[in-house]
């Protein structure tokens, strides 16, 4: 059963052209010239369903295979393969091994992380919206985590596939304490005729019926934002309005999907309802997440699709387990603005942290208006606020922790040749001198700071290396998620309600418009990517 969408438009980003590309490879040049080229093409190509799934198959398996297909010999245990390094997946796993010997001579972590501050208010990115880094966070932050019991990189409590813990909980316990037990919904509150999650705490404390949710860094989580908080299955209550949203969306639609399940099948009980239900939702966030995302982070011109019947061929399918090297790419601080436009105000990112009363105010369909007609931040060096440096140093201190392996020996591992350059990284002249000043040597750049410092190709958002990483881990473990098993993939898993729920499901701005009953509005523009004239707006300011 193939899942069919609309072909992507055309991406035009500004670009200067100016980085030295002589060290990109020829193979990949010509893919990247292709893939990128001829629009009314690959429009044509589209068209015909036939050519279109035959496509999406041999492309998701070229952005796949660009890597060495898991199981991956090695994990955080140890530098040798084991069995523990073979199926103990309490430890997070690695493309490369570790580096021969602790680093030396290399700069602080601290000085490493000026490398991002912010200056002044930033620079924007005129292609992808304030909803762009906020559903990344959210989307992420239900496989790539740590071990909230150590707090040691090397070890994970995540579940390596999309299930959508930050929703429904990793254990069952707090799944349970979630649900209402009646026509399989999850417990939520009405507040102005809108749904939201129930409260997490009560006069500052986490409530009674909440106590097995055991979130993170609650200490840190300021008085009185403490009963704005949503009961939720994720760890990070400490997230910003973003992924709070999302939370509460996709609350509605678990609920909004149950109704209509309770009422197409009066034989069910709680259970099969809520099952059939979060079954529903897991495949649609991964069709939202890569019909959408994915497309638009990606320059080409081919827009990918969601297809069980064919990707489940691919020779890359194996068990899923989340790297240390996946979990780097995806900090994209440099994106996240360091105000956000609400209701026409600038909040500052710190007052939107934790702060669940920003979304019960403005309301999920004006807030989703607001990220998506605001500009993402630009990915690269000298744009993070300050209020996230000390994540940055933190990312390269757990680089350094765990003995990874240089930024270049990563390009060649992922099929770049080594650079010989900073000018081969960027064409910035602030950006080569800086890496120059801090590291001395290409060879000693922290691939941290490497991902982050390389120029993107035109019609891009990330620099190549980066962009590669995504897709090897993101195609690979989105789509071994068992749901998208052929044999599963029908109404019997999703009911033929849930199954239609699915495919009208074409974009993000699809599944908030069915989910906003409080609101007249009859459309708010929602979307990652800007639209033409918030972008000249940006590019103008």
């Amino acid at each position: 059963m193939t899942v069919t969408t609309r072909p992507s438009p055309t991406r035009t980003v500004p670009w200067t052209g100016a980085r030295d590309r002589s060290r990109d490879g020829v193979r990949n040049r010509f893919e990247t010239h292709v893939l990128t080229h001829y629009g009314p093409a690959w429009q044509a190509v589209q068209r015909s369903r036939w050519l279109q799934r035959r496509l999406n198959s041999k492309l998701t398996d070229l952005a796949v295979l660009k890597a060495p297909t898991r199981p991956n010999p090695l994990s955080t245990k140890a530098p040798y393969t084991s069995w523990d390094s073979l199926t103990d997946r309490s430890w997070v796993g690695r493309h490369l091994p570790p580096a021969a010997g602790p680093a030396k001579g290399l700069p602080a972590p601290e000085r490493v992380a000026e490398l991002f501050r912010r200056e002044g208010q930033g620079r924007s990115c005129t292609r992808s919206s304030a909803l762009l880094p906020a559903f990344a966070q959210w989307f992420t932050d239900g496989f790539l985590r740590g071990h909230a019991a150590t707090g040691d990189p090397r070890r994970t409590d995540s579940p390596h596939t999309l299930d959508m813990c930050q929703l429904y909980g990793d254990r069952e316990e707090v799944t349970a304490c979630l649900r209402t037990f009646q026509g399989g919904r999850l417990k939520s509150r009405i507040i102005d005729g809108a749904e939201f999650p129930p409260a997490l705490c009560a006069d500052g404390r986490i409530a009674d019926e909440f106590r097995v949710i055991r979130p993170v860094r609650f200490d840190e989580v300021p008085g009185e934002c403490l009963d704005t908080l949503f009961a939720c299955g994720g760890e990070r209550v400490h997230a910003h309005i973003g992924p709070m949203a999302l939370n509460v969306l996709f609350l509605r639609e678990h609920n909004r999907v149950a109704g209509l399940l309770a009422a197409a099948h009066r034989d069910w009980d709680d259970e099969r309802i809520f099952q059939t239900t979060r079954n529903t939702l897991i495949v649609m966030m991964i069709r939202v997440m890569l019909e959408e995302y994915i497309n638009h982070i990606t320059p080409y011109h081919f827009g990918f699709v969601l297809d069980p019947v064919r990707t489940d061929r691919g020779v890359w399918h194996r068990e899923n387990w989340a790297t240390i090297e996946f979990s780097l790419v995806y900090r994209w601080h440099s994106l996240i603005p360091s105000a956000y436009t609400i209701a026409g105000r600038p909040v500052p990112l710190a007052r939107t942290i934790a702060n669940g009363r920003l979304v019960v105010e403005r309301g999920l369909g004006p807030l989703f208006e607001d990220l998506s007609r605001q500009s993402a931040g630009l990915s690269g060096l000298f744009n993070t606020d300050e209020l996230l440096l000390p994540i940055e140093a933190h990312s390269v201190a757990v680089g350094r922790e765990l003995r990874l392996a240089s930024y270049n020996d990563y390009r060649a591992y992922y099929g770049f040749p080594r650079v010989t350059d900073t000018r081969q990284i960027s064409g910035d002249p602030r950006v080569q001198e800086a890496l120059r000043d801090v590291y001395g040597d290409v060879d000693a750049i922290d691939l941290y700071a490497g991902l982050f410092a390389e120029e993107p190709e035109p019609g891009a958002i990330f620099g190549r290396l980066l962009e590669r990483i995504i897709s090897v881990d993101a195609f690979s473990e989105a789509l071994n998620n068992p749901l998208l098993s052929p044999r599963l993939f029908g109404p019997d898993t999703f009911s033929p309600e849930g199954l239609r729920a699915v495919r009208e499901t074409r974009s993000f701005s699809d599944l908030v418009h069915r989910n906003l009953p409080e609101d007249d509005k009859p459309r708010y523009d929602v979307s990652l990517g800007r639209s033409a004239a918030d972008a000249r707006a940006a590019v103008a300011s």
